[in-house]
């Protein structure tokens, strides 16, 4: 095994990899969606929030191939806990402000509160089967069909304002930017993977058991390109795509990041999930559920879910 400061080294590259991956990968993606005449919303919960959820995927598939899919579950759960209250708070803080212009009450957040209620009830009794993971597939596919289609017919007006100012501004596909989108996709999955690999193996030279490290650092580890893109749409002014990025994400971890795995092989899920992970992932949504209710995310929010971040990694490492 590498030499502990050896590993240090590594998690800060791996870090540096993926601010700047995801910095170029939020630019080509709006570009993108600026082309087709997407919302920046819509662009949130669609090409950047998969975008963002690669790491939880691949390294999911990954667990299930070397027979520890207890890492799996504790990786979305995690990540979704990770996503609303550190990364949303963070958003919220660097924003002071988040005004939400979509009319999330329609469908969207009543599919997250789904989407989290049905992860529940699917691992609630200890396993996670295929016809459960193929339940979960078809739900995400519901959701993407809903998304891609909703900006024809919606009747909020701010939103058609937006959408017309959108098209007239529409030009020629630029193919650089979706160069940029494909490399930088590949260099967030490659800052992921050596993130979470060393901090994995720091966690192991400390003696830190492998459900804490999954909930834990494996969730951080794979959710840091959605905190890299949600930070920089904050910081410059796009709040839409950065409430987008952590709604699709979160829908896209309940459902594909634990179904596609599941294909593999069927999911075993620790007790000590169950019993403390997944209530906190379920009050996590319900708190993003109300305050996002007004269409604003205040600074004092952003501060309030920060330190139910902290109350979260405190309890799993047993600090309180």
């Amino acid at each position: 095994m590498l030499p502990v400061f050896i590993w240090i080294a590594i998690f800060i590259a791996s870090l540096i990899v993926l601010v700047k991956a995801s910095d170029y990968f939020t630019d080509s993606a709006e570009k993108i969606g600026l082309y087709f005449g997407l919302p920046a919303f819509i662009v949130g919960v669609t090409i950047v929030a998969i975008g963002t959820s690669l790491p939880e995927l691949v390294s999911s598939i990954f667990a299930v191939l070397n027979h520890s899919s207890e890492i799996v579950v504790g990786n979305v759960v995690g990540s979704n806990i990770t996503n609303i209250f550190l990364i949303l708070g963070i958003a919220a803080i660097i924003g002071k402000k988040v005004n939400v212009t979509y009319e999330l009450i329609h469908v969207d957040l009543p599919m997250l509160i789904g989407s989290s209620f049905l992860l529940t009830l699917t691992i609630w009794d200890g396993v996670f089967t295929l016809p459960e993971a193929l339940l979960c597939i078809s739900g995400v596919f519901l959701y993407l069909v809903y998304t891609l289609s909703i900006e024809k017919k919606h009747k909020d007006t701010e939103i058609k304002k937006e959408m017309k100012g959108f098209l007239k501004k529409r030009k020629k596909l630029d193919w650089k930017a979706l160069i940029v989108l494909v490399v930088s996709v590949f260099f967030i999955y490659i800052g992921a993977n050596y993130t979470v690999e060393s901090v994995i193996n720091l966690s192991e030279a400390l003696s830190i058991g492998k459900e804490i490290i999954a909930v834990s650092a494996v969730a951080l580890g794979t959710s840091l390109p959605e905190l890299m893109v949600t930070v920089s749409a904050a910081r410059k002014g796009k709040p839409e795509m950065a409430v987008g990025n952590i709604l699709g994400s979160n829908i896209f971890n309940s459902f594909a990041v634990m179904g596609i795995p599941a294909l593999i092989g069927t999911l075993v899920i620790p007790s000590s999930i169950l019993t403390f992970g997944l209530p906190m992932m379920l009050a996590a949504t319900l708190l993003y559920f109300f305050i996002t209710q007004d269409r604003e995310i205040t600074q004092w929010e952003g501060w309030m879910l920060v330190i139910f971040y902290v109350f979260f990694i405190g309890k799993v490492f047993s600090f309180f």
